[in-house]
């Protein structure tokens, strides 16, 4: 028996088959399924018992595999989607975390590229606000050195490249 197999047989989690549902949804609203497909599968998964069963409900919709198996964005960021990236960079430093978190709520759901800026403006705001807290607001000094951080940030994300904060806790995934 290869280990494929039985791990092909092992019965699945209330969390794999959420994940499942979620991948359901953005197909759904990237138009790749129709309302009654979406529905079938969306039963289908969540009545999958094993591995095999759940992977057969998104096996068409796995995205192309790059070299060593990590998957490929589909599509460039699209202007739009630099742009609002940048923008919840940018907005982090009059909003605080508010601003990345409205912009990741919102514009994540459409674009992937905007929910991982969004997510890491957002994290950095989280670590900062901990950080002064934990300090008695001595360490709200840092905020002046993250406005230069989020402009620096602001400025990757526009030209459509992906930048990640050091030295913070990444809380929000």
């Amino acid at each position: 028996m290869d280990s494929t197999d039985a791990v092909g047989r092992l019965r699945v989690s209330d969390a794999e088959r959420d994940a499942v549902v979620r991948r359901l949804q953005d197909a759904y609203a990237e138009g790749r399924l129709d309302h009654d497909e979406f529905d079938m599968r969306a039963h289908l998964a969540m009545t999958s018992k094993t591995r095999d069963d759940l992977a057969a409900v998104t096996r068409d919709l796995e995205p192309v595999r790059g070299r060593a198996g990590q998957s490929l964005e589909l599509a460039e960021p699209t202007g739009e989607d630099r742009m609002l990236a940048a923008a919840a960079h940018a907005v982090a430093v009059p909003t605080l975390f508010v601003g990345p978190l409205v912009l990741m709520l919102v514009s994540g759901k459409r674009s992937e590229y905007i929910r991982r800026q969004a997510m890491e403006a957002l994290n950095l705001q989280v670590t900062l606000l901990l950080v002064t807290i934990v300090t008695f607001g001595v360490g709200g000094a840092l905020y002046g050195v993250t406005w230069i951080l989020s402009a620096i940030a602001a400025v990757f994300a526009l030209a459509g490249r992906g930048f990640r904060y050091p030295w913070i806790l990444r809380l929000v995934k």
